[in-house]
Parts: structure tokens; sequence; C-alpha cells
């Protein structure tokens, strides 16, 4: 245990991790600190004489810190370019103002609280709980031929204040501002923005048409899955012509249904969309079948481009990627891993399971060569200096800006790019939390031996001051301004702010309390933006007065 060698430290890190993954699990007061427990096991290891080799234990903080961030941002990636286009420059706005004004108070306390300004820009990494800006900051100390140790205390000391500050915040913020009745579920938070709606044609514009007529006269996006003339049920192509009297099965977004009942004349009331409906006994000679796209080549090409209604005589209706169902329209690019619903013939759909690949034990196997490769483009981004008027020397995105970039790029892109970035939620969910939990144990691990000194000392204390105010403080003043302004509900506003402050802690304890999916969405829509702006102004600050 004290002897070093790579055993000796594959030791250490395991019982830390171990340790403090089994305590993180406890809660108190319904709060539980989860993963975050393993950097106060490594803080109290370090504490007890534990110690390993250096270039070790800059290696495992440093590699559990890239694979990290990167499958952060491949999970995030689609999830933040989306949200951008609607509501997420709002929610990014505030998180900005949440930053903004954090950083300000850093600025203005450093020199009249005697406060060293490595040691102020760590009190603000573990104030907003920003592990990732504190390695930046550390790398940049190291570049500047400056101590780095010294951050890393800051940090460990306000850690745990910055975790349970922002809960105690929006705990404040809803007993003083938000009704009882702002907490009510809205409805409809599910990710299945997808309609089945039943027409008859009663339109006499649309006799005779054929359905590819339909798609340039309407400006609405549909798919007409099946149709039934008389007793006869038709897979229908481009070239199908329609008839006055047709029954048409349509498939749209929820907003366009009632465009579309103008648009045909007439709406069945039959319900198409309850979970219960077995669609393979609706017709004897027509059925619905979900494929799973596992062929590479298919990865980022449109639908349209394949020309499935006219080349296998079936429909794609709907995508199920991950836990977001889409309207398959034809500028619909398909990723791997796509779950595509394809109506048609019993034979026809035998044929195009073989087009899509439709392999699951393909997709049960972790691309890693891809997430490698994804790392070294995020490392290699990580060390481009980019040059800032008025600084002497170039900033750079480092270990942690250069990965969640990659990862936020292809999560989003890699599709057009035909680069394969699918993993399974779970895979990717334990190299999230495998590469976390490493790079809390060695940080924790590398703060421990002079943590419990440095609290007790005076400036320990001024030090858990400042940094609890530099938690609350921002969180308070914004999210009142965006409670009391009603420009969002609660939820949305707890989940903002939590990702502003990357703390995941409260976004769990505000969904688990208020039983909506609003604060996840919400706080994976601000994270990425917030862990980059605090990852470069850790940096700034240093190098600006250092």
């Amino acid at each position: 245990m004290f002897e070093h060698s790579a055993i000796q430290a594959a030791l250490v890190i395991s019982l830390i991790v171990a340790a403090g993954m089994s305590l993180g699990k406890m809660k108190i007061g319904g709060i539980s600190l989860g993963v975050a427990f393993v950097f106060f096991a490594g803080i109290i290891a370090g504490h007890l004489g534990l110690c390993i080799d250096a270039t070790t234990l800059a290696y495992t903080e440093t590699f559990g810190l890239v694979l990290f961030v990167y499958t952060l941002g491949l999970s995030v990636g689609p999830t933040f370019f989306n949200s951008l286009k609607h509501e997420g420059l709002e929610l990014n706005a505030w998180g900005l103002a949440v930053i903004l004004l954090g950083t300000a108070m850093a600025l203005l306390l450093y020199q009249p609280l005697g406060i060293a300004l490595p040691d102020m820009v760590g009190l603000l990494c573990g104030a907003t709980t920003n592990t990732p800006a504190l390695g930046a900051a550390q790398q940049t100390l190291s570049n500047l031929g400056l101590p780095s140790g010294s951050p890393a205390l800051a940090t460990a000391v306000t850690y745990p204040l910055g975790v349970l500050g922002v809960i105690l915040a929006i705990m404040l913020l809803r007993t003083l501002f938000v009704r009882s009745s702002d907490l009510s579920v809205s409805g409809d938070n599910d990710d299945d923005h997808t309609y089945v709606a039943q027409f008859v044609v009663v339109n006499p514009a649309l006799d005779g048409k054929t359905v590819a007529e339909l798609s340039h006269i309407s400006r609405v996006k549909f798919i007409i899955s099946r149709i039934w003339r008389d007793k006869q049920v038709i897979v229908p192509t481009a070239a199908t012509h329609l008839n006055i009297n047709d029954n048409v099965l349509i498939v749209t977004n929820r907003d366009e249904v009632e465009t579309l009942e103008f648009f045909f004349g007439q709406r069945v009331k039959t319900d198409w969309n309850r979970s219960e409906i077995d669609w393979n006994h609706i017709d004897s000679k027509v059925g619905s079948r979900i494929v799973v796209v596992s062929r590479t080549v298919l990865n980022g090409k449109r639908l349209g481009q394949l020309q499935l209604r006219n080349t296998y005589g079936v429909n794609v209706s709907r995508i199920h990627r991950g836990d977001i169902t889409l309207l398959a329209t034809d500028d619909l690019r398909l990723e791997y891993g796509d779950q595509v619903v394809v109506v048609g013939e019993p034979a026809h759909l035998d044929q195009i399971e073989h087009f899509f690949g439709n392999s699951v034990r393909l997709l049960n196997e972790p691309n890693l060569g891809s997430i490698f490769l994804g790392m070294i483009f995020g490392l290699l981004l990580g060390t481009l200096p980019i040059s800032l008027p008025g600084m002497h020397e170039p900033i750079r995105l480092g270990i942690a800006g250069g990965p969640i970039i990659v990862g936020l790029i292809v999560g989003a892109l890699g599709p057009r790019m035909h680069f394969i970035s699918y993993t399974t939620r779970s895979a990717s969910l334990m190299l999230r939390r495998l590469g976390l939990a490493l790079f809390l144990a060695a940080l924790g691990l590398d703060a421990g031996a002079d943590f419990f000194a440095t609290v007790m000392r005076p400036e320990g204390l001024l030090w858990l001051g400042t940094g609890f105010a530099l938690t609350i403080v921002p969180v308070l003043i914004v999210g009142t301004v965006a409670v009391m302004t009603r420009r969002m509900d609660y939820g949305t506003v707890c989940g903002m702010l939590s990702g502003a402050m990357a703390n995941p802690m409260a976004m769990n304890y505000a969904s688990d309390t208020i039983n909506e999916r609003t604060p996840a969405v919400a706080y994976a829509s601000v994270y990425p933006l917030g862990m980059f702006l605090r990852v470069i102004i850790a940096q700034v600050l240093i190098m600006l007065l250092a």
C-alpha cells in the first residue's frame, strides 16, 4: 500500500473509487453526492498518508478527465445543438449571467480578502463544482512555471459547500417565489413529437394526385404509411394516386394535425397513438417492423437518397434515436444505431431488414476505436495556441476544453462526416462514470495531504466563506430574476442554474423533488457551454493577472 509500483497505484485508485462510490449512495435529507464522493474519499486517503507515483497520478488524472469530458460531449452533442435552435439560446444567456456574476465577484474579492489569484481561481472552481476548469488552471500554471498545487487544495476546501450551496439556493427560490401550482407536471414532456392520424380524402383538389405531388402542394411534412381503398390496403409509393373517399394513415408532427385535416378534408377520430396497438394485426397483408441500422455505409445517408418506396415497396414512418422519435422525412440523415419503423408487406420487410443490417449484436459492441480517435483529436485541439488581444501568452483549450468541443461536434455532426460515434447508453454512461471517478480519485488524493491542516487554519475558514458566497450569491440573484420574470418554469430554472454551476447533484435533486424531466433537459443545454467558458475563464484570469 505504501511502496510505489504499478500494482500499488492501481490498488490505491481502486480502493478510493470503490469506497467513494459506496459512500456516495448514502442520502442525507434526500441529497446524495453520488460519484462526487470519490473526491472526498481521495482526500481522506491522502490525509491518511496514501500516495502514488507522481507520474502515474498525473496520468490517471489526465486520462480520467479526457475520457469524461469527451464522452460527455458525445452524449449531449445532439441535444446541445438542437436546443440552440429553440430555447437553448435563452437558457445559455441566463447561464452566462451566472458565470459572469461569479467571475466578477472573484475579481472584486481576491485583493481585499488577501487571497492569491491562483487560490481564488481554485475557490471559484470548487464553488462551481467545475473540476475540468481546475484541470485547465493547473495546466496553465505549470506552463507558466508556477506552482499548481494550491488551486487544487482551494477547490477541495470549497467543493462540498459548492455542491450543497446550489441545492440550498433552489430550495430557497422554491420557498420564496414558487407557488404549488407552478410545480405541476407540464404533460407534454416526452420526446416523441410525431403523431399518427387517419384522414378521409374529401378535398376534390386531391383527386387523382400522386403522393409525390402532394408533397409539393403541402408545406406540411407528413408520411402516408397506408391507404385503405374499399377493401384493399395499399402501401403507397411516390407514384400512387389518391382517390376521393380514400382512407389514409398519416404520420406527422403533433402540431400539424389540424392543418392536415383541412388539407384532406375529414379526420377519423380513431386514436392511433395508443401504446397497446398491434400494428401487425391491423391488416392481414401489411405489417410494421422496427429494424436497426447496423450497416456503417448507411451512416449519414439521407432517407430520400435510398429510394426505399420504389426499390423495396416499403414506407419508413418514424425513426427512434435514443429517447427521441423523429418524423422520417426525405432530408433526415440516418445514424448508426437508429431504430427505423418500416411499413410494408412481410416479404418486403424481410428484404429491408437485410438492407439496414438489423444486427443488434453489432450495436452491443462499444465502438472503442472511434472513441479513442475522437479523444486524440480533442487533445490535439486542446494544444493549439489561441492568441487574444492584450495577452502576452496564448491560451489553450487544454485537456478539458479540447475534448469536450470535439465530443460535441462528433456527437452532433458525426453522421454527416460519416464518423461512427454510436455507443449504447449503458456503455456511454459507464465510460463517463469511469473517467470522472478516475479524475476525482486522483484529484482528491493529490489535495488530501494538506486538506485538513488548511481548513483548520484561519485562511481555511476564509476560503470556506468566500467559496460559499461565490456559489450561492450568483445562483440566488439570477434565479430570482428568472423565476420572477416567468420567462421559464421552475424546473427549467433549476436545470439552467445546475448546468451553469456544473452541478449534476442539484439537477438530480430538482428532478426528484418536482417529478419532471425539464431540469435534465435544461441542464444538458447549458452545461457544455458553461463548462467550456469556465475552462477558458480559469486560464484567462491566471494569465492576465498572475
